[in-house]
């Protein structure tokens, strides 16, 4: 291995975090806040906020294809070409199936953004906070080890997150989704809003909401000073906002800790494994190949961050390899890469709505209505584990419906609002499995060197039973809310598709079942903490970006308590 020399002091930093996307920003920016000279490593290329945007203000006529992929870039890339925002205004973003290989021993489509900012440039932006129902769940109905933390030790990293972030939404007073700190939501249209009303009125219990999401619809002099602006509802958020309506790590975090003057940011440094030092038992620092040369670079710190997001977090802690640790760093109990989970999205039921035409709807809207989960909250009441979180949206046919007319006809068609369609989609929990695992090839590397991950993650009958709820449920509160030509669908979706993988590094109480303490530090090596999604014990039904955000930032002031204190 070709180390490149130079003197260490240059290569040492107070932390080191491994990642610059979700999690990753949020780390950064708490650390570089309370004074830490910190590196970020990013495995992917630079992208500075507006700068590096190239399609953001581009038209559709713009594009050859009208936004679309030539045939050949998706026939190249089967996998990511089935994520809903990977198109022309988007590939580059996107990895591409042939440049980064994986094993998968079963089907699973990994989709990943490596670029500074990572997958936080792409995500949905939905943001729910969890409730206790969700931490309490796994010690009450027996499925995963039982979570360290509680609803109460999260809720005010969740405000800080918030307030910071900016979520838009109502205040629902719903026990089981609790209220976020918001601003102004944005509004359901009229036959939505009559769906609300049935349901309420027929189903005591379930609650229609409009979705929470990470948009500034009335910026505060806190989103001011981090250089963002209000929200335009362009609904273009995955080509990278110019005005950082949305919150990205490129738009927020990362820019607010540069401004701290402690962060450095190395971008094409891809991770190759977790130093560990076997005389003071703690990481002394991280193992990196340059993207673009291949050499080998080692940095050092006191504390590490790992945050490269859920499966790549799990790659590196299983290459990470030494004497003490021979089967990947903090493996004493054989367990990392294992209870593997994600969220389960197979079902989607489409609709017509007969009435409101005379109504419309203007502009865009960057969210959907929600449905929060009605199933096993509170118990267990049904022949199956947890439950689903459901979301839908009315809208009238628009110029790509189907017609057989020519000239003006066609144009006063299509220039004419079509009858009103429903669809709703599912997003179901998955209980955390021993056989949903991720490992590491023993004979296949990728073209820095490092061992290619084997992924061997599947449904099951839970997930069966959970997808079959939701499509008789669904359509039964879309047939009493008048809804007609109701289809229920299996999307055929592979686990992977939702991009909200988690797992394989899970917290707990205990050292024997878990990686992981209440402060998402390794048992077994104090001074690495995991803060992204694989520390996850289980994945309730609610987007998880949100919970990820507030975790890092907790265990973020926690290590640097604890640096203070020289505990680690």
């Amino acid at each position: 291995m070709n180390i490149i020399e130079d003197t260490k002091a240059e290569r040492t930093f107070d932390a080191i975090v491994i990642g610059s996307g979700m999690s990753g920003g949020w780390a950064a920016k708490e650390l570089c806040d309370q004074g830490l000279k910190t590196l970020v490593l990013e495995r992917g290329r630079s992208v500075e906020h507006l700068k590096d945007y190239p399609t953001t203000t581009m038209d559709p006529w713009d594009f050859p294809l009208r936004t679309q992929l030539p045939a050949d870039v998706v026939k190249e890339n089967p996998i990511v070409s089935k994520c809903y925002a990977f198109n022309d205004t988007t590939d580059h973003f996107f990895v591409k199936d042939n440049e980064h290989p994986y094993i998968q021993e079963k089907p699973f489509d990994w989709i990943r953004g490596y670029q500074v900012g990572g997958k936080s440039l792409l995500w949905a932006r939905q943001t729910q906070r969890w409730s206790k129902y969700e931490f309490e769940a796994p010690a009450r109905d027996g499925f995963a080890v039982p979570w360290p933390i509680s609803y109460d030790d999260l809720a005010p990293w969740y405000s800080h997150v918030e307030k910071f972030v900016g979520i838009s939404g109502n205040r629902d007073g719903l026990e089981h989704l609790p209220d976020s700190e918001v601003l102004p939501p944005w509004e359901l249209n009229c036959v939505e809003q009559h769906i609300q009303e049935k349901i309420h009125s027929q189903y005591p219990g379930r609650h229609v909401i409009i979705g929470r999401c990470a948009h500034l619809t009335q910026p505060q002099e806190i989103h001011l000073k981090q250089g963002r602006g209000q929200c335009q509802a362009r609904t273009l958020c995955e080509r990278g906002c110019p005005f950082g309506g949305y919150f990205s790590s490129v738009s927020s975090t990362l820019p607010w800790a540069k401004r701290t003057g402690n962060m450095t940011l190395q971008p094409n440094a891809v991770v190759h494994s977790i130093l560990y030092d076997e005389t003071s038992g703690k990481a002394s620092g991280v193992r990196v190949v340059d993207a673009l040369t291949k050499e080998t670079t080692d940095y050092y710190a006191k504390i590490i961050f790992v945050n490269a997001a859920c499966l790549n977090t799990n790659l590196i802690l299983l290459n990470s390899r030494s004497s003490r640790f021979p089967n990947g760093l903090g493996n004493d109990n054989g367990l990392l890469g294992r209870f593997i989970a994600f969220h389960n999205y197979r079902g989607n039921i489409t609709a017509s709505f007969e009435g409101y035409e005379d109504s419309y709807y203007y502009g865009r809207r960057p969210t959907q209505a929600f449905m929060p989960s009605f199933r096993n909250v509170f118990k267990q009441e049904t022949d199956f584990l947890r439950g689903y979180m459901s979301a839908f949206g009315a809208y009238r046919q628009g110029w790509w419906r189907g017609t057989d007319k020519i000239g003006d006809d066609i144009k006063k068609e299509l220039s004419t609002p079509g009858p009103w369609e429903v669809s709703m989609m599912m997003q179901g929990e998955t209980i955390p499995k021993f056989e949903n695992h991720v490992r590491l090839s023993t004979d296949q590397t990728d073209p820095w060197g490092i061992p290619q991950l084997i992924t061997s993650v599947g449904y099951d009958d839970n997930d069966e039973k959970v997808f079959r709820d939701f499509l008789n449920q669904g359509a039964e509160m879309l047939e009493k809310a008048g809804c007609k030509n109701i289809q229920q669908i299996d999307t055929g979706w592979n686990p992977g598709l939702d991009i909200h993988e988690m797992g394989g590094v899970r917290m707990g109480k205990d050292p024997k079942t878990s990686l992981l303490n209440k402060w998402n530090q390794l048992h077994a090596c104090k001074n690495v903490f995991v803060t992204d999604g694989a520390c996850m014990t289980s994945v309730g039904n609610q987007n998880p970006s949100l919970t990820f955000m507030a975790l890092t930032a907790r265990a973020a002031n926690y290590a640097v308590e604890e640096l203070k204190r020289m505990n680690l």
